[in-house]
């Protein structure tokens, strides 16, 4: 049974202009599912939808096999999803530790949990564990990135939706982003990935969905996009 399933989803910002139309995705428990695609396909716009930002004017979104397209995001996010914007997702005067109880905010009734929770994302990410005290306006970029995924982690979500992960990062702190979110999943979270960075993206996910114009062009288990690489990276950065 999927963790998450999409069923012929229609939603857009504005009245009567969609960007995802018709969209059927599905994500398996404890996989990482890959979404690719050209820019305007729809893939951050995907993310919303799923989270609650966004409500779909049809269609259906169960995770679980419980309907959640009506749902606000800090319903969704109760119900076990964690949600990495593109960017950071933090708040830059308060300190790493601050940042991360916010994280757990939602289970603050539970301090046994929440010193449980902070601790398994201190030991998941060491550097940020070494500069627990500092405001978050001192970290680097890349730390900065790994904050926003471990102020997800901690709530222990079942599924993690990330969004253009390596956006900014130079390779070197990219390839430790991605590793976190490897060691993430072979730990048993489940994680829907939008990335630009398509190589990557084949490289780590165990399935795919290419978007076009809020739909999907092409899916596969990722030996059927490693073995046709250099074409889908044409197709997804020229968008034919």
């Amino acid at each position: 049974m999927a963790l998450l399933e999409l069923d012929g989803i229609v939603a857009g910002y504005v009245a009567e202009i969609d960007i995802l139309n018709d969209l059927r995705l599905t994500v398996a428990p404890g996989s990482i599912t890959g979404v690719i695609g050209p820019n305007g396909a729809g893939k951050s716009t995907l993310l919303k939808t799923i989270f609650g930002f966004l409500h779909p004017r049809r269609g259906r979104i169960a995770f679980d096999g419980r309907a959640i397209e009506t749902l606000a995001p800090h319903a969704v996010k109760r119900l076990g999803v964690g949600y990495v914007p593109q960017g950071t997702n933090i708040f830059p005067q308060l300190t790493v530790h601050e940042n991360l109880q916010l994280g757990a905010w939602v289970f603050r009734r539970d301090a046994a949990r929440v010193a449980r929770m902070l601790a398994s994302a201190y030991a998941a990410f060491p550097r940020l564990a070494e500069k627990r005290g500092l405001r978050a306006t001192a970290l680097s970029g890349g730390e900065a990135k790994m904050l926003s995924i471990a102020k997800e982690l901690v709530t222990e979500p079942r599924l993690l939706l990330v969004d253009e992960p390596s956006a900014g990062l130079s390779p070197k702190i990219a390839e430790q982003v991605y590793a976190q979110l490897v060691a993430a999943r072979g730990a048993g979270l489940t994680i829907l990935l939008v990335d630009q960075n398509i190589a990557k993206a084949v490289e780590i996910s165990d399935y795919l969905y290419m978007l076009e114009m809020g739909q999907v062009r092409r899916e596969g288990p990722r030996r059927a996009f490693a073995d046709q690489l250099r074409e889908i990276i044409r197709d997804a950065l020229l968008g034919v």
